[in-house]
């Protein structure tokens, strides 16, 4: 997962709207959305060669999705990311989550994890070893941490923010729209990680499109106030053409 919107409390009918959008090699090999045989309660597609996920939710209402911090200083042998995600949507402890969040942090590469339910999103970033609690309100998160203003992030809290606040009933075709926004950064605003030019131009975009790395999926979760959630998944080819599309509707079954 490399970039997700997150609105907290700013539509009447959906507390809670995440818009994400997973950028990957097209030639890692993935399942798309449905529930784990191994784990019956929880939905998201899956990461063949890691074993893990990108995001997912389960029938009781936890939520999870991961974005990759981008530095140079990858680690060989480190973990999969993926993993984290499935340990946060199958925990039993929060604070024993935590700590191991904190204890195992040097195991994996850079990333975020946005973890919780519909009253308590959370989002830990290893490198900083720093937990940031979502607020009411429009929240990006891309490939830095929380408090980065890369363009595409502010692109798409504004794109957001203003559909929200048109009143509108919600249109999951107009939240997909939001993630399918690939107008590129001006050059003076791209960022500098040290990947070079090209990458750091190709990468500025909310989708990605490119013959071997782009947008494999965008995926929606919004629940409602009657704890009604909906989760969305649209699957592209390199050529940004729509190759699958899955939808889930369930109640969130409260402890």
């Amino acid at each position: 997962m490399c970039i997700l919107f997150t609105a907290v409390n700013q539509h009447p009918d959906y507390p809670l709207i995440i818009a994400a959008n997973r950028d990957e090699f097209h030639r890692r090999p993935t399942a798309p959305s449905e529930f784990w045989t191994s784990h019956p309660n929880l939905l998201a597609g899956q990461d063949l060669e890691g074993k893990g996920t990108w995001m997912g939710v389960t029938r009781n209402g936890s939520i999870a999705a991961l974005t990759n911090i981008r530095d140079n200083e990858q680690k060989p042998d480190a973990r999969t990311r993926g993993e984290l995600v499935v340990n946060a949507l199958t925990h039993e402890n929060s604070y024993q989550f935590e700590q191991s969040l904190r204890t195992h942090r040097h195991h994996y590469n850079g990333y975020n994890l946005l973890y919780g339910n519909l009253t308590n999103l959370n989002v830990y970033n290893n490198a900083q070893d720093s937990f940031f609690s979502l607020s009411d309100g429009v929240h990006g998160l891309s490939n830095a941490d929380i408090h980065t203003p890369w363009p595409k992030v502010t692109r798409g809290m504004g794109a957001l923010t203003d559909y929200i606040s048109s009143q509108k009933p919600l249109c999951e075709d107009a939240l997909f729209a939001i993630l399918r926004d690939d107008v590129k950064a001006e050059d003076h605003h791209l960022p500098q990680t040290g990947i070079g030019y090209e990458w750091e131009k190709m990468l500025s975009s909310i989708f990605i499109q490119s013959p071997d790395y782009g947008t494999r999926t965008s995926t929606l979760l919004l629940i409602d106030s009657a704890q009604q959630c909906v989760w969305q998944e649209r699957t592209f080819s390199p050529q940004g053409i729509v190759t699958d599309t899955r939808k889930f509707s369930f109640r969130i079954e409260t402890q």
